[in-house]
């Protein structure tokens, strides 16, 4: 790896129309669940000025079974889509939480999927598709998450709390960031260039002698302030260059703006473009789908190996068959950076997570209505508690030294 480079990676709020689409689709998921642990959900969104569009493949108990829906579960998904539209704080004239015109294409789960991935007399529980898995850590922030999308992250977490708890007036739920950095000696030292475009308020612009200066400098200077904020001291110089709205006018935003569809925005979701990605998204899916728990089991390996001083970085990558429910791999790369051959993390590993679908459920206790909150800011890099992100414990690391001593 270079020794000294510009790095940069970027988020989006939980207000960017992708992001309104993946997190109603996890409050999908995360409603079935809450009916049957062991439901069955591939739910795709689809939102448009005015507009919600659901599809996907379901099977859950007392919900929909059997080709059929139960008495009230469809009012019922409509109401936990809503919901999430209003937690948002979408209440614009292009999309409205009480108003949008609303349409649910959710039907039953394909027979020649459920006969690979449920369990049966000696064959355990399959892997949901077929593919590759990601996970990765670095020891560049305390959450072990490369520098550029941790910060990138913190900026648009900041200003949606200070939206909702309304600190300043123009703020709407449309926005993004974009930190750049530079590394010396593979260490970020300072921001070579910020950017954040968010949505505004009427009139929080000026562009081309046009809009208002004073409430421009207003909303500039505010997100001056969350960047001072969020930066470790001295990131930000004289020379960082700082773009606050650039295209000048965001009145317009979320899907009134662009649509949004779920799984468009997976390298916000893991690494930032500091590791591989697999392709598959996360939002929208049960834990049967490998595309989501194995992702989420190679983070929580990699975080270890990183954790346990083995090694400052580490990429994990899984591989599964539809239907199968062991790995087809399990290769490990620490960049130069390990205290411990790869080849025998690859050996130890599976011996402390089983790597199976069932296995990586049960160890990490995904069957569970845990995910809507992992939609917006990151699904790595959050702080592990009693309601989710189990995947960021670094629970293994005693276990992990003695297996490799």
């Amino acid at each position: 790896m270079r020794a000294s480079f510009l790095f940069t990676s970027e988020s989006v709020s939980e207000g960017h129309p992708d992001k309104v689409a993946d997190q109603i689709s996890d409050a999908v998921v995360d409603l079935f669940l809450s009916k049957d642990p062991y439901a069955r959900i591939a739910c795709e969104t689809l939102t448009t000025t005015n507009r919600v569009v659901l599809a996907g493949e379901i099977r859950c108990k007392g919900v929909y079974e059997e080709g059929a829906w139960a008495p009230g579960a469809q009012a019922e998904i409509e109401a936990a889509v809503r919901a999430t539209v209003k937690r948002i704080g979408y209440e614009q004239d292009g999309f409205h939480w009480a108003n949008f015109s609303f349409e649910n294409h959710l039907h039953g789960q394909s027979a020649h999927i459920a006969q690979g991935v449920d369990e049966s007399g000696n064959k355990d529980e399959g892997a949901g598709d077929q593919g590759i898995m990601f996970g990765y850590a670095t020891d560049e922030t305390p959450d072990l998450l490369p520098a550029t999308l941790y910060y990138s992250h913190r900026i648009l977490e900041k200003m949606a709390a200070d939206r909702h708890n309304k600190v300043v007036p123009f703020l709407e739920p449309d926005a993004k960031s974009q930190v750049t950095l530079a590394y010396e000696n593979e260490v970020p030292v300072r921001a070579t260039a910020l950017v954040v475009s968010t949505q505004h308020a009427p009139g929080y612009f000026f562009h081309d002698n046009e809009g208002d200066p004073a409430k421009y400098a207003a909303l500039r200077d505010y997100v001056m302030g969350v960047f001072h904020a969020v930066l470790p001291e001295g990131f930000i110089t004289g020379d960082t260059k700082i773009y606050v709205n650039p295209t000048g006018r965001f009145e317009i935003g979320g899907p009134d703006g662009d649509a949004g569809v779920t799984g468009r925005k997976i390298i916000v979701d893991t690494y930032g473009g500091a590791a591989p990605h697999g392709g598959g998204a996360f939002s929208g899916k049960d834990p049967t789908k490998v595309d989501r728990s194995a992702a989420y089991v190679a983070r929580y390996l990699a975080k270890n190996v990183v954790a346990a001083g083995l090694a400052r970085r580490c990429t994990i990558q899984l591989s599964y068959a539809i239907g199968i429910a062991e790995p087809l791999s399990v290769y490990v790369d620490t960049h130069g950076t390990g205290t411990v051959a790869e080849a025998r993390l690859e050996e130890v590993l599976p011996q402390l997570v089983r790597l199976t679908p069932k296995g990586i459920r049960e160890h990490l206790k995904l069957n569970a209505p845990i995910y809507q909150r992992t939609a917006a800011y990151g699904h790595f890099g959050r702080t592990p508690d009693a309601d989710g992100f189990t995947w960021e414990k670094t629970d293994l690391v005693d276990a992990l030294k003695a297996a490799v001593a």
